[in-house]
């Protein structure tokens, strides 16, 4: 791993943020499984909270963070998704407590409800939970395009209801799965919502994901309080994620044959080695007050130029100090208003 510990100014008067210099690296490569990067890890005593925890990634993280010993409680929709994962965590014993809560992303209100009851320091916020290519436009009952309610809007929510717990923590970490497609989407502040714009699913996916990158480059203003934030892509997997995408793109994407069956492609990952990063950064002793970085394939990523055909890599607009501080204050502003 390579860092530079010297400090710089942080633009907006907090703490200073550390200076970058050579990326991130770890001894972990592509193809490592949650369980790889967390070995010798003991979680013992430490709270996580994982959205979308039921299944895919989410799951394959709440199977390794409890494994290291993590109190582990699955935020997820419905409810009654998580049981098959509480009966294999208890059956397998050894690992740490595993709970289930209800949260509805894309309503303030439930939000609110999980944030106001949790009463407990919190360790780790991994927000994993998140919904694709919608294919027609489809609004909350606030006017907030769905994809952008449910990826980012309430996840900064859940973030700034629980920050009291993270604070209390002393040394939390907060985890945003974001996705490659944000290189193609910078976050539109005239039209987020689609309003005036086309809707393009792909579009407003890719925004969505661009706003959860900068909602860790915002979150260095908790960087005083022990609050550390970083967001990652897990990769090309098949999960539950693909549910809106339709036979035609599945089949463009070479992952459907004629006869409707999906399998992936040479370089997919297994949803375990997907939701190694997310692992990594949630747990891993070599992230150690890292915040604000965009990492894949257990790294750091590279910051990519805007037009640039070269898969992976991290798009300038998302790293965007000034962008970033808007956003917040946009969203800030959207969750007061709703």
């Amino acid at each position: 791993m390579t860092t530079n510990p010297s400090p710089r100014p942080a633009p907006d008067g907090h703490r200073p943020l550390p200076a970058v210099s050579a990326l991130l690296t770890t001894p972990f490569g592509p193809d490592a499984r949650a369980r790889d990067v967390i070995d010798g890890v003991d979680l013992t005593g430490r709270r996580a909270v994982v959205t979308g925890g039921a299944s895919g990634l989410g799951a394959e993280t709440v199977r390794a963070l409890a494994a290291a010993g993590a109190e582990v409680t699955v935020a997820t929709r419905r409810v009654e998704s998580a049981q098959p994962l509480l009966s294999e965590l208890t059956a397998a014993g050894g690992a740490g407590r595993m709970h289930v809560k209800a949260l509805d992303l894309a309503d303030p209100s439930s939000v609110d409800a999980f944030a106001r009851t949790w009463n407990d320091p919190l360790d780790i916020l991994v927000a994993n939970a998140g919904i694709m290519a919608l294919p027609t436009r489809t609004l909350t009952p606030r006017g907030w395009e769905m994809q952008l309610a449910t990826n980012y809007l309430g996840h900064f929510a859940l973030a700034l209801g629980l920050y009291p717990a993270l604070r209390d923590a002393g040394s939390a970490r907060i985890v945003v799965v974001s996705s490659g497609a944000h290189r193609g989407a910078p976050f539109d502040f005239g039209d987020p919502h689609f309003e005036r714009r086309p809707y393009d699913p792909w579009t407003a996916y890719g925004q969505s994901k661009t706003a959860d990158v900068l909602f860790t480059v915002g979150a260095r203003r908790w960087a005083a309080d022990g609050i550390t934030a970083n967001a990652l892509n897990p990769g090309y997997i098949l999960t539950g994620l693909q549910r809106h995408v339709d036979d035609d793109t599945m089949r463009a994407f070479g992952v459907m044959d004629d006869q409707g069956n999906v399998k992936p492609l040479p370089y997919y990952k297994t949803a375990e080695q997907g939701a190694a990063t997310s692992v990594l950064l949630a747990a891993s002793p070599l992230l150690d007050g890292v915040t604000g970085r965009y990492f894949e394939d257990n790294a750091e990523a590279r910051t990519v130029r805007a037009g640039e055909e070269e898969p992976g890599g991290v798009a300038g607009h998302a790293l965007d100090p000034d962008a970033a501080d808007r956003l917040w204050e946009y969203a800030a502003k959207a969750l007061r208003e709703g």
